[in-house]
């Protein structure tokens, strides 16, 4: 992990990009912290520059609770190198999503799991690289989106304690298997109204979550509307678990 550039945001937190290899990333931790603090993998769909801003946001609000929160750069989106199998499965999505047509598991499968099978060892990579930092202590947790990302993180990575998920993307068909498997305690969010998103496969996937606490925070609204005591509920679930 190479540092290269820190500011200090208007509330005192640290913020510093890094690169891991080839891979672009941000790492956030509290102005105030005096000892190792827990940290929280901030997940997203792709694209670190347009998503800076929200990122930021959550960030922020994690540091005042006292948890840091880093991100990477997905495989394929922002200035990294084109994945040609999801490249040409966004176009397929978007001419059956224009035709009025349903997306074919195909579809899904080719957008989406080789995108889990590139980005999940980044993320391990890019944690090995964090709890290595002094300023970092754990518990971690995962946040966000890609689902799928986040449940195959949640099966294969045993530093993971708690996970919030949000419900915003196709999942193949080969998650929900695997999605049995996840056994930390989870926090998933669902915005009733998600045009870019199949609802009914998002509650079936909670439903075969094989965890023993799990919660399904519903709102009605579309994918960016999501209310902002959404938030502060899934502020308060990493708090219980990683504190």
């Amino acid at each position: 992990m190479h540092f290269t550039s820190e500011r200090r945001l208007d509330d005192g937190v640290l913020e510093r990009a890094f690169t891991l290899g080839e891979i672009p990333g941000i790492l956030w931790t509290p102005g105030s912290a005096s000892a190792p603090v827990p940290l929280i993998l901030l997940g997203h769909p792709g694209g670190l520059k347009k998503m800076y801003p929200r990122l930021a946001g959550r960030a922020q609000h994690s540091a005042a609770e006292g948890f840091a929160t880093a991100t990477i750069e997905l495989p394929g989106s922002g200035d990294r190198p084109r994945l040609p199998v999801a490249e040409q499965a966004r176009a397929d999505l978007r001419r059956a999503l224009e035709a009025g047509e349903p997306v074919s598991d195909e579809i899904i499968d080719a957008l989406i799991l080789p995108l889990v099978e590139k980005a999940v060892p980044e993320w391990q990579a890019a944690l090995d690289a964090l709890l290595a930092l002094p300023e970092i202590g754990g518990p971690v947790g995962y946040s966000g989106g890609v689902i799928s990302i986040g449940v195959r993180l949640a099966v294969v990575e045993p530093r993971i304690a708690a996970a919030g998920l949000f419900a915003g993307s196709f999942i193949p068909r080969a998650m929900f298997e695997e999605a049995r498997r996840v056994t930390i305690p989870l926090h998933v969010l669902l915005q009733w109204d998600d045009e870019g998103n199949d609802r009914q496969a998002a509650l079936d996937l909670f439903d075969a979550f094989g965890s023993k606490e799990k919660s399904l925070n519903a709102n009605m609204g579309g994918h960016t509307g999501v209310p902002q005591f959404a938030g502060e509920d899934a502020a308060r679930f990493f708090t219980r678990h990683l504190k």
